[in-house]
């Protein structure tokens, strides 16, 4: 098993993992929840989503 690492600073985000691939989204309403929407080719694989302060 692989280590990960993310480190969260101010202004700074470092990913230490092999990333496949980073794109934004907007978290839209969906009836009582919220979802993000991704492409078919990644279902079944692992995401980590951040949420961006306004």
């Amino acid at each position: 098993m692989s280590k990960k690492k993310i480190k969260i600073m101010k202004d700074v985000l470092s990913l230490g993992k092999d990333v496949e691939t980073f794109y934004e989204k907007e978290i839209t309403k969906f009836g009582n929840s919220a979802k993000i929407d991704a492409p078919k080719a990644y279902i079944g694989q692992r995401a980590y989503i951040i949420v961006i302060k306004r």
